[in-house]
C-alpha cells in the first residue's frame, strides 16, 4: 500500500469536501472549491505538455493560488519548485536553472525579475502570472492565471499515482545557494507529513487512517502557520493538515496585529512561528495598550527553525497561561528529528532545546558511531530510514551529506546535538558557520563575497552576532584599503545589488586587519573575540525586516 500525496489530498476531498480548507487574504475555498480549480489548472498545464517529472517553480507570497498550484502539479504526477521571492536576480537565476523547470506560475509583482531571466531559460515553455491587483506589466506570453484555469477541466480523470512520485523541496545551501532535497512522496510523507504521531512514534499503516482520524476528532482544527510557503514548514502545514480534514489560515505578510486578529476572527487552534523573530513582535503586540483580543480559541503555539528563547515563551505565558508551547527540531534533509512540548514554568533550555526523538532518527560522533545516552559527547544529528534519495543536479553534496555506515543509508545535513540520559536530544547549533537570523540560513562565504567586491574593501569575515529577537544578526568584520572609507549603509546599500536583503549586514566591524589560519582559512575563534565587542556600527533596525513575507 503506497502514500501519494495528491492521493492522500483528495480522499481528505471526497472525505471533507464542504468544509473550509483554505483561508487567505480574504479568500476562503472549501476542499472541494479548491480542488475543482486545482483540477482545472492541471488540465491546462497538461495541455501545455507537463506531465510526470516535470519541474514547475512556484513564485508568489502566500495565497490560495500557490496552494491551488501545488495540488495541481501533483495530481499530474509533476513536481512544483519553491522560489524564494527574497531572492535578487543571481539568486533567482542560479535557482531556475538548477531546477530546470518546463513552466512557472508567479505572482504579478515578481514579473520584472521573470522578464528578466526568460531570455536566458529557454526550458522554460510556459508562464502563467497570478493577478494581484499590483499592475505591473507582464512578462511576454504570460498566460493570466484564471484565464489558464478556464480552459482547463474541473474533473478528476487524472492516472493512478506512485508512492515513488517525487517531491523537491530548494532550501540553503553551504555555498549559499539553493539545494533543491529530493524526496520520495512516501518517504518525505513519514518524515514530514503526519506518517508518525508525534507523540507515541506509531506509523501510519494504511492511507485510510489520515480520513479516519479527521473524522474522530469530531470537528476541524484550525492552524495558522506565520512563515511563508516558499518554506518547507508551512508547506507541511498546509499538505499535512489536510490529510485529517482541517483548516489553514495563510496571510501573505507577517503583521503581529494581523496574526492576534486572524487568531480572534477564524478562531485559530494552533499558531506556527518562527522562534522569537515571530513571537517576540507577536507577544510586543499583546503588550500595547488597548490590545484586547479574543485568543480564547488557541491552545498550541509551535516553533520551528530558530531559536525560541525562554524569555519569550515565558512571556507568551504571561498572556495565555494555558496554552502548550512546542519546539521542534528537524531540516529539509531529515525532516521531523524531535519535538519538545512546554508549559507553563517549563521553559528552562541548556543550550538548545531538548526534544525527544521522532522517527529513525540518532546522534552520530565523529567516528559515525551513535552518541552514547548521557555521556555528554558531541555529535550530528542523522536520520534513516525515511530520507530523501538526495540534491536535486548535486552530486557531490549528495555524497557528502548522505552516508552510508554498515550498510545503513543516513542523511546528515550538520546539525551538532549530544543526547541525554534518558535519551532525549539537545540541539547545539548549525554545523560549521552558518547563520540562523529568524529561521533563514545565511551562509557566511556568500556574504563575505558580495562584502568584499566594495571597492573600499579589502578583505572580510562575515559571521552571526547574537541578536535578542532573531537569534542572530549578520556582522561583518572589515579591512578597508589604505584610506579608504566605508560605513555600514554604503556596504548595505552595495550588497542588495547581488544578495538578498535579509542576508545583507547589520552589524560592521572596521578592524586593523583579518587574521587568517596559515592556509588562508579564516580564524573564526578570533572573530567571534571581535564581535562580542564593541562594534563600529549596528543597523537600528536590527538584524532585518520583520517578515514572513
Amino acid at each position: 500500500m503506497e502514500f501519494n500525496l495528491a492521493d492522500l489530498f483528495e480522499a481528505a476531498v471526497d472525505a471533507f469536501g464542504e468544509r473550509d480548507y483554505l483561508v487567505a487574504n480574504g479568500e476562503r475555498r472549501t476542499y472541494a472549491a479548491l480542488e475543482a480549480r486545482a483540477n482545472r489548472l492541471a488540465h491546462y498545464l497538461a495541455d501545455q505538455g507537463v506531465g510526470p517529472g516535470d519541474h514547475v517553480g512556484i513564485y508568489a507570497t502566500n495565497s490560495v493560488e500557490w496552494v491551488e498550484t501545488a495540488w495541481a502539479v501533483f495530481k499530474l504526477r509533476a513536481v512544483w519548485i519553491n522560489i524564494n521571492y527574497r531572492y535578487v536576480h543571481d539568486e533567482l537565476r542560479y535557482l531556475l536553472a538548477n531546477a530546470d523547470l518546463c513552466a512557472l506560475v508567479h505572482q504579478a509583482t515578481f514579473s520584472p525579475q521573470v522578464t528578466a531571466l526568460l531570455s536566458g531559460l529557454p526550458r522554460i515553455r510556459r508562464v502563467v502570472t497570478i493577478d494581484d491587483g499590483s499592475g505591473t506589466p507582464l512578462p511576454p506570453g504570460s498566460v493570466d492565471y484564471e484565464e489558464a484555469l478556464a480552459l482547463g477541466s474541473p474533473e478528476r480523470d487524472f492516472p493512478p499515482r506512485s508512492g515513488d512520485d517525487r517531491y523537491i523541496l530548494y532550501t540553503g545551501g553551504t555555498t549559499g545557494m539553493p539545494k533543491g532535497v529530493v524526496w520520495r512522496h512516501e518517504d518525505v510523507f513519514y518524515a514530514l507529513g503526519g506518517g508518525v504521531d508525534a507523540l507515541t512514534n506509531i506509523r501510519v499503516q494504511r492511507p485510510e487512517e489520515l480520513v479516519e482520524k479527521g473524522r474522530a476528532a469530531g470537528g476541524p482544527l484550525v492552524f495558522l502557520p506565520i512563515a511563508p510557503l516558499m518554506h518547507g514548514a508551512t508547506q507541511w502545514a498546509v499538505m499535512g493538515q489536510s490529510f485529517t480534514g482541517n483548516r489553514i489560515v495563510l496571510m501573505a505578510k507577517f503583521d503581529p496585529h494581523e496574526v492576534w486578529h486572524l487568531v480572534e476572527e477564524e478562531r485559530v487552534n494552533s499558531l506556527m512561528i518562527t522562534g522569537d523573530a515571530m513571537g517576540k513582535p507577536l507577544v510586543e503586540a499583546l503588550d500595547e495598550p488597548g490590545a484586547d483580543y479574543d485568543l480564547s480559541s488557541l491552545y498550541a503555539v509551535v516553533s520551528s527553525a530558530a531559536l525560541f528563547s525562554a524569555p519569550v515563551k515565558d512571556a507568551f505565558f504571561r498572556h495565555l497561561p494555558d496554552i502548550l508551547i512546542t519546539d521542534a527540531v528537524g531540516s529539509s534533509e531529515t525532516g521531523n528529528n524531535g519535538l519538545a512540548i512546554v508549559g507553563r514554568g517549563q521553559t528552562a533550555m541548556k543550550s538548545g532545546p531538548t526534544v525527544s526523538v521522532l522517527g529513525d532518527s540518532v546522534v552520530l560522533d565523529d567516528d559515525l558511531r551513535p552518541v552514547a545516552p548521557g555521556s555528554g559527547a558531541v555529535g550530528r544529528i542523522a536520520r534513516f530510514g525515511d530520507i530523501p534519495l538526495g540534491y536535486y543536479n548535486d552530486p557531490e553534496k549528495t555524497a557528502e551529506v548522505f552516508i552510508t555506515v554498515d550498510g545503513v543509508r543516513y542523511v546528515m545535513p550538520g546539525d551538532f546535538a549530544t543526547v541525554e540520559a534518558d535519551g532525549s536530544i539537545t540541539l547545539l547549533g548549525r554545523g560549521s558557520v552558518c547563520i540562523n537570523s529568524g529561521g533563514e540560513k545565511i551562509f557566511p562565504e556568500e556574504v563575505e563575497s558580495a562584502v568584499r567586491s566594495h571597492p573600499s574593501v579589502f578583505d572580510a569575515i562575515v559571521v552571526g552576532a547574537a541578536d535578542e529577537r532573531w537569534g542572530q544578526r549578520v556582522a561583518a568584520i572589515v579591512q578597508l584599503r589604505p584610506d579608504a572609507r566605508c560605513t555600514l549603509a554604503d556596504l548595505q546599500r552595495h550588497c542588495r545589488s547581488s544578495i538578498a536583503g535579509y542576508k545583507v549586514p547589520r552589524q560592521l566591524h572596521v578592524v586593523e586587519s583579518i587574521e587568517r589560519s596559515p592556509s588562508g582559512k579564516p580564524d573564526y575563534r578570533w572573530s567571534a573575540t571581535v564581535v562580542a565587542g564593541p562594534p563600529t556600527e549596528v543597523d537600528p533596525a536590527g538584524a532585518r525586516v520583520p517578515e514572513a513575507g
